[in-house]
């Protein structure tokens, strides 16, 4: 999913939350329903959430610098997590607290007709989101499974909106069927039961979303097909006796961190080696373009002291 993709997708979901979340309160205040009040405050999450995603997509943009020299891109994971924070503590906390209040203060719903036109305006507008998102999720994951896109996905922008659409639509499902179980039990904290389920759908989001930015926060390592190429790129070089190791780091998600542990072939002259450093350079940026930054720590097969890694030589 190119940025531009990205951004269309938030924008798109940003604006009908926004609309949403009016509607829901607006809902809320006429009719005293605690499920809707629940679902409003998803919303207004939901749109938080998206502001700092388009946030975090400015600020990895910003060029290198003295000070990060590598570049701003670990701002998309770090914005990441911050809405699955927010997705925890404001959205989940409030929904369950509301809920819980519900059911050991029970009120009547009055106007009931008016949840049920809000909510289904609601999944109509999230529907049309969800299925912006997952036209694009679709085009990203080609052959893989939906799990193993996301645990290999490196740029949350690409699921986390169809999952927080999922988790909406779900919610919008769950307080529906908790206004309808009120309308026709004449039981009352049905509504705060489904505030609660809502509050749990948006806990599970979160926990889930935090757990898959937390590694590319810290450093996670690119896909092991990316490692793989890495190799078979520097294995076939003629100039190249053995791999030690390939660590790589994602400093964003189209920019990947290589260095390469590697022991060169006797024999060779110092501009040999220098030719030799500068045709991996360009073989591996060539093969996998993510490789944005390439560094080499170069053993020679005659150097006497060998076992000790030589200085780093880097591109």
């Amino acid at each position: 999913m190119s940025d531009s993709n990205s951004k269309f997708v938030i924008l798109a979901a940003l604006t009908g939350n926004g609309l949403i979340a009016i509607s829901k309160f607006v809902a809320s205040i006429f009719t005293g329903s605690t499920a809707m009040l629940a679902e409003g405050i998803h919303s207004v999450i939901d749109t938080g959430n998206q502001g700092l995603l388009l946030l975090g997509m400015k600020r990895a943009q910003k060029p290198p610098d003295e000070k990060f020299p590598f570049g701003y891109g670990k701002e998309i994971y770090f914005w990441s997590f911050m809405v699955a924070v927010l997705l925890f503590t404001a959205g989940a906390g409030i929904s369950i607290y509301e809920g819980v209040e519900k059911i050991l203060h029970p009120h009547p719903i009055d106007h009931p007709l008016v949840n049920y036109i809000v909510l289904g305006l609601a999944i109509l507008f999230e529907g049309t989101s969800w299925a912006i998102a997952a036209k694009e999720f679709r085009r990203v994951k080609g052959s893989w499974g939906v799990l193993e896109t996301v645990r290999r996905g490196k740029d949350p922008n690409k699921f986390l909106i169809l999952f927080e659409d999922t988790a909406a639509i779900a919610g919008l499902l769950l307080a529906m069927g908790g206004l309808a179980l009120v309308q026709f039990t004449g039981i009352e904290v049905f509504d705060g039961i489904a505030s609660i389920g809502i509050g749990l759908i948006l806990a599970f989001s979160s926990v889930w979303l935090a757990i898959e930015t937390k590694g590319l926060l810290i450093g996670e390592a690119a896909n092991k097909y990316i490692v793989d190429e890495i190799r078979e790129e520097v294995s076939a070089h003629k100039a190249v006796a053995r791999i030690n190791e390939i660590p790589t780091m994602h400093i964003g998600p189209e920019y990947v961190l290589a260095n390469i542990s590697l022991r060169f072939v006797g024999g060779l002259s110092g501009t040999e080696l220098q030719d030799a450093i500068a045709d991996l350079d360009r073989r591996i940026k060539k093969r996998c373009p993510t490789v944005k930054r390439i560094f080499i720590e170069a053993e020679h097969e005659a150097d006497p002291s060998i076992g000790h890694d030589s200085p780093a030589v880097t591109n």
